[in-house]
């Protein structure tokens, strides 16, 4: 009762709250570290030994500790388990315990700040009088909300820094492709050229070239490295460019000559882009100048006026009283 009361009207509802969340998160506990079931181990095993080589990347080594969690982290339908991957291939995680790490992340940050909520509510109310739910409810559950959102914002803006900087590079990449070419190459040595000339300028799309080079040389079929290409960059650039050379090498045509009007077409498209940023700076400006200049500028022209204003009313206020 005595809690109770230094907690105020609310008293009961920030037990309970809290209550619940230690058994959330006591329950939590006790299911990851509950036994494995003797038939569930010797499914698993009988799956690893069985399944493919890239398959058998997903069930670690005995280093990784989220290993034993994995069932828990990870989504457990094959089709989510796969978006969850592309998605941070495409940003850039390429390591096979990303998708546990990136839930552990979001599991993490959510309990954590969850709990800062839930202590800073507490504080309140037992330094505060009147507390109001509404208050009560944004402060406890808005930091965990944040802080499960936190790494899809991260993943998001790695995404989109990645594939802005493969738009960029790539009409150059295509150039110098083009002269390798040209000069008596094969399409595969040119990509490994490629890949060494532009790693100082444009690392995220050398990596895939160097991807593309290491794979042709482990014997893949080139049809499909190009496309695996295509789904780990997501830029629609990249798409078409592996549609080109795919149509080229199926129709035996010269890949040169396609390199070359591709190579033509990824230029123009980066001019117009480029055209399109900048008749966009007029309009974004044109808020900032008004900001910026309007105030000062009325300042300048009416302060002196008003100032004259409101002296001339206080003289004349002053001589009534006098009189």
């Amino acid at each position: 009762m005595q809690i109770f009361e230094a907690l105020g009207p609310f008293g009961p509802v920030i037990v309970l709250g809290v209550l619940g969340v230690v058994l959330v998160v006591a329950a939590a506990m006790m299911i990851m570290k509950a036994p494995a079931d003797p038939y569930s181990k010797l499914k698993t095993q009988a799956a690893v030994n069985t399944a493919p080589k890239k398959d058998a990347l997903r069930y670690g080594n005995g280093k990784d500790k989220l290993q034993k969690y994995s069932q828990f982290l990870e989504p457990q339908d094959e089709e989510e388990y796969s978006a969850v991957k592309l998605r941070l291939m495409q940003a850039g995680y390429r390591s096979k315990n990303s998708v546990r790490t990136y839930h552990f992340a979001q599991f993490a940050l959510g309990l954590g700040l969850l709990a800062i909520g839930a202590l800073v509510v507490v504080v309140q109310s037992t330094t505060q009088e009147e507390v109001g739910m509404q208050k009560m409810l944004l402060t406890g559950l808005l930091p965990g909300i944040v802080g499960y959102m936190i790494p899809k914002y991260w993943v998001t803006k790695r995404l989109q820094k990645r594939q802005e900087e493969i738009e960029n590079g790539f009409p150059d990449a295509l150039d110098m492709m083009l002269v390798c070419v040209e000069a008596g190459q094969s399409l595969d040595q040119a990509i490994i050229r490629v890949s060494e000339e532009i790693a100082a300028g444009f690392p995220a799309l050398a990596e895939e070239f160097a991807i593309v080079a290491h794979e042709m040389k482990a014997g893949k079929d080139k049809t499909s490295v190009l496309k695996d290409m295509s789904e780990r960059a997501g830029v629609p650039d990249v798409g078409s460019f592996v549609t080109v050379l795919v149509q080229s090498q199926q129709f035996g045509t010269s890949i040169a000559e396609a390199l070359r009007v591709y190579a033509g077409e990824m230029r123009d498209k980066r001019v117009m882009r480029a055209e399109e940023k900048a008749n966009k700076l007029p309009t974004k400006m044109t808020l900032a100048t008004m900001m910026l200049t309007v105030p000062p500028l009325l300042i300048i022209l009416i302060g002196p006026s008003v100032w004259e204003i409101y002296l001339m009313l206080s003289q004349g206020g002053a001589s009534v009283q006098k009189y």
